[in-house]
């Protein structure tokens, strides 16, 4: 028996998460990678039916942030992502919260990233000023 390919899992995973629970589903992905010996595939194959739900019209997001997102903030980043996905019937953002981040955003799509937090604006300055040396 031949081994699914990823991006056709992801499909048919992305598929069944509409129609069942997160935790039955979960089951499901884990009992199928450990049977298969596949448990290394797991980030790429979340990643995978990220994307395809996002060409699906629902786009997930991770906003990391050093404190909790106020609703302007909220607002931003979602206009961020419409004008990544105009089609978007929904659009999900979770939070993560991380000190490093010091300020600002790092907005965190299935296979891209927009990081525009203040630690990512320092780092580049640094790096600007270093050049000049």
């Amino acid at each position: 028996m031949s081994k699914l390919p990823r991006h056709e899992l992801a499909a048919i995973l992305a598929e069944k998460a509409l129609s069942m629970s997160a935790a039955n589903l979960a089951e499901e992905v884990a009992a199928y990678l450990l049977a298969e010996n596949r448990t290394g595939e797991l980030d790429s194959l979340l990643r995978d039916i990220m994307q395809y739900r996002a060409d699906h019209g629902v786009v997930e997001v991770m906003a990391v942030s050093a404190h909790a997102l106020t609703d302007g903030t909220r607002r931003e980043v979602e206009a961020q992502i419409r004008e990544l996905y105009p089609a978007a019937k929904q659009i999900i953002i979770s939070e993560q919260l991380d000190q490093s981040v010091i300020g600002g955003v790092k907005i965190e799509l299935a296979n891209q990233q927009l990081d525009l937090s203040i630690r990512s604006k320092l780092n580049r300055f640094k790096q600007l000023t270093a050049v000049g040396d």
